[in-house]
C-alpha cells in the first residue's frame, strides 16, 4: 500500500497515554493481597451456625440411623417389606447391553469436567462469599457466608469483601481471580453440556435410559427398602449390570434430569443479558435466587460424587470398576487398571490446574475467549428490556472501583462539576465537548434496573441521564467506528488509567445511558459522579464510572495491553461480558 493510499487515523484521546501495559501472568507481588474468610456459616433465623457442627451432628446421626435400621430389620413387618421389595422394582425393565464404550468414555469425561467446574465455581463464589434469597445484597440479609460481617464506619467495597481459597481447592486459588475462574467455569461447562446432550441422545436411542428413568411407582418402596438395607450395613444384592436398585435409580434420575438442567438454567439467569431480556421470569428468578439455587445444586453434585465414590468401594470395587471402566460383568480385575489410570489423569489435572493458570493467565483468557467468547458476543445483540419499580430499589448498593485521586478531579468536585467537559472524539464526523449543563439540557431518560456485578452481587437503582443513542446522533460515528472507548478519571488498582471498550451497537440499546442521577439525586462520587455508563446487558465493571472522555475507534489493540479494558488487561476478564 502506498503512502497516498494509507488511511490516517486520528490521534487517541490524551488519556490513552496514561493506560498501562500488563503482565501475561498473575504477578503475586502486584495482586490483591490474600485475605482469609471465616468458617462457612448458615443463618437460621437471626443466628449464624457454623457448618462445622455438621461433622459431629452428622456422625451422631449416622450412628443412630445404623442402629435404627438394624433394629427395624428385626421386625417381622420390615422383613416382609424387604422380601416384597428387595431393592429393585420387580416390574422395572432390564438393560441387557451392559455399559457400552461410549458410556464409559462419557463417565470419565463427566468426572474430569466436574472437577474443573466445582473448583472454578468455588473460586467464583469466593469473590462475593455471601448468598441471598432476595434480589438485594444488603449486608446482614444473606443466608450463607464464609466471610465476616461487613465492617461498619468505613467504605467497604465488594473487592474488599473477596476472600482467598487454597490453590488445591479453587482455580487458581488467588484472591479476586474471578476473571480466570470464569473462563475455566464457562469453558468446561460448555464441554460438559455438549457431553450431556450427547449422553441424552445416546441413552434414549439405545435403551440405556431404562436404567435411569423410573417407569413404575414401585421404585419408591424399592428405594425405601434399599435405604434400610444400606443403612443396616447389610447391603442388597447388586444387579447394576442390568438394573439399578430403587435408590440408585432415583438418585441418578435427580442428578441427570433435574440437578444438571437446574444448574444450567440458574447459571444462565445470573447473566444481565439473559435476565434483563426475560422480563417477569428474570425478576422472579432474580440473580440472587438463581445464585442460591445454583449453590444448592452444586452441593447436591458434591454429595452425590462423594456418596457415589464411597459406594463404588464398599459395594464391590472389582465389579464396579469392571462395569464402568472395562464394560464387562466379571469378578476379575479387568477394569481396575483403567480406573487407576483415570484417577491418575484426574489427579494430574487437579494438581497442575492452579499453577498453570497463574503462570499462563493470558493463555487461559484467550482460550476461554475462543471457546465461549462467541456465545457472549451473540448475547450482546439482545435488547435489554427489564425494568422494575421504585419499591424495588435496593437499600444498599455495593460500591466498587478505585476512586479518582488527582488535583484535576478534586477541582471539578469542588465546583460541583461546573467546569466539567466530556470529550467525545475519534472516528466521528462532529467531535464535541459537552459541558455538564449541555448534557443536562439534552432529553433525560430514567430507568429502574438491576446492576449485575461480575463478583456476584446485584442491586436495583433508578438511573437518570442522557441516552447514548442521542450522543451518537450528535457526533455521528463514521462507518469505520466499531468500538466506543470510555476513559475514566480514576486509575486501576495496579496503576494506569482506567478504561473500557464496548461494541458500538451496544451503545444504541434503549437502556444504555450516561447516568448523572441515581435514585432521584445526583450520582454520588462513590458511585461514579459526574457521569457513569449504564449498559444493562453487561456486567458492572463494563459500566465505567467517573467518565472523562469517550473515543470511537476501529480497533483497541493499541490501547493498554490490547484486551479491551483495564480489567481485561490486568485481571484477565473478557471485553464482551453480558454473561
Amino acid at each position: 500500500m502506498t503512502d497516498s493510499m494509507k488511511i490516517e487515523l486520528p490521534a487517541h484521546d490524551p488519556i490513552a497515554s496514561t493506560l498501562s501495559a500488563a503482565d501475561d501472568r498473575i504477578v503475586m507481588s502486584e495482586w490483591l493481597p490474600p485475605q482469609e474468610g471465616s468458617v462457612p456459616r448458615i443463618r437460621i433465623g437471626r443466628r449464624w451456625i457454623s457448618i462445622l457442627w455438621a461433622l459431629p451432628i452428622g456422625a451422631l446421626a449416622l450412628v443412630l440411623v445404623i442402629a435404627l435400621a438394624q433394629s427395624l430389620r428385626d421386625l417381622p413387618g420390615v422383613q416382609a417389606f424387604i422380601k416384597d421389595y428387595p431393592g429393585i422394582a420387580q416390574s422395572a425393565p432390564s438393560v441387557d447391553s451392559g455399559f457400552p464404550w461410549w458410556l464409559q468414555l462419557q463417565h470419565f469425561l463427566n468426572m474430569l469436567f466436574m472437577m474443573f467446574i466445582i473448583r472454578a465455581g468455588i473460586q467464583i463464589l469466593a469473590d462475593h462469599p455471601r448468598l441471598y434469597w432476595t434480589r438485594d445484597c444488603t449486608p446482614g440479609t444473606e443466608w450463607f457466608r464464609f466471610q465476616y460481617p461487613v465492617p461498619e464506619g468505613r467504605v467497604w467495597t465488594s473487592k474488599d469483601d473477596s476472600v482467598t481459597v487454597p490453590g488445591w481447592l479453587g482455580i487458581p486459588g488467588v484472591r479476586h481471580s474471578i476473571g480466570l475462574a470464569r473462563w475455566w467455569h464457562f469453558s468446561i461447562v460448555m464441554l460438559w453440556t455438549i457431553n450431556g446432550i450427547a449422553f441424552y441422545v445416546l441413552i434414549f436411542t439405545t435403551g440405556q435410559w431404562l436404567r435411569l428413568v423410573p417407569v413404575t411407582w414401585g421404585v419408591f418402596p424399592a428405594a425405601l427398602s434399599t435405604a434400610i438395607q444400606y443403612a443396616s450395613l447389610n447391603f442388597p444384592v447388586d444387579e447394576s449390570w442390568t438394573r439399578y436398585n430403587g435408590l440408585q435409580q432415583l438418585s441418578y434420575f435427580i442428578t441427570v434430569f433435574i440437578a444438571a438442567p437446574v444448574s444450567i438454567l440458574t447459571g444462565l439467569m445470573q447473566s444481565p443479558a439473559i435476565s434483563n431480556r426475560f422480563g417477569l421470569f428474570g425478576t422472579v428468578l432474580n440473580r440472587q435466587a438463581a445464585r442460591s439455587i445454583h449453590f444448592i445444586s452444586f452441593c447436591w453434585f458434591v454429595l452425590f460424587i462423594l456418596a457415589h465414590g464411597i459406594m463404588v468401594f464398599v459395594t464391590g470395587l472389582r465389579e464396579n470398576t469392571n462395569h464402568m471402566f472395562a464394560g464387562v460383568e466379571s469378578h476379575a480385575w479387568a477394569g481396575f487398571p483403567f480406573f487407576v489410570l483415570a484417577m491418575v489423569l484426574v489427579g494430574l489435572a487437579w494438581w497442575v490446574a492452579s499453577p498453570f493458570t497463574i503462570r499462563h493467565a493470558r493463555l487461559v483468557q484467550r482460550t476461554g475467549r475462543f471457546m465461549v467468547g462467541w456465545i457472549k458476543g451473540l448475547s450482546e445483540w439482545w435488547e435489554p428490556n427489564a425494568q422494575l419499580t421504585e419499591k424495588d430499589i435496593s437499600p444498599h448498593f455495593w460500591p466498587n472501583g478505585t476512586m479518582p485521586n488527582s488535583a484535576e478531579f478534586e477541582a471539578l468536585v469542588a465546583d460541583e462539576f461546573a467546569h466539567y467537559r466530556l470529550r467525545v472524539s475519534g472516528l466521528v464526523e462532529e467531535p464535541r465537548e459537552f459541558s455538564f449543563a449541555d448534557l443536562k439540557a439534552l432529553p433525560k431518560q430514567e430507568q429502574i434496573t438491576t446492576h449485575f456485578c461480575i463478583q456476584g452481587w446485584s442491586g436495583v437503582a433508578k438511573w437518570g441521564g442522557v441516552p447514548m443513542r442521542d450522543i451518537l446522533d450528535i457526533v455521528k460515528p463514521s462507518p469505520d467506528a466499531r468500538y466506543a472507548v470510555f476513559y475514566s478519571f480514576s486509575e486501576g488498582s495496579a496503576g494506569g488509567g482506567y478504561y473500557d471498550v464496548h461494541e458500538i451497537h451496544n451503545m444504541r440499546h434503549r437502556l444504555t445511558i450516561l447516568a448523572y442521577e441515581m435514585n432521584g439525586a445526583p450520582v454520588s462520587i462513590l458511585h461514579g459522579a459526574p457521569l457513569r455508563l449504564r449498559c444493562e446487558n453487561e456486567l458492572g465493571f463494563k459500566m465505567v464510572k467517573w467518565i472523562a472522555a469517550i473515543e470511537f475507534v476501529r480497533d483497541f489493540a493499541d490501547l493498554g495491553a490490547g484486551q479491551g479494558g483495564y480489567n481485561e488487561d490486568h485481571e484477565f476478564y473478557g471485553y464482551r461480558m453480558p454473561i
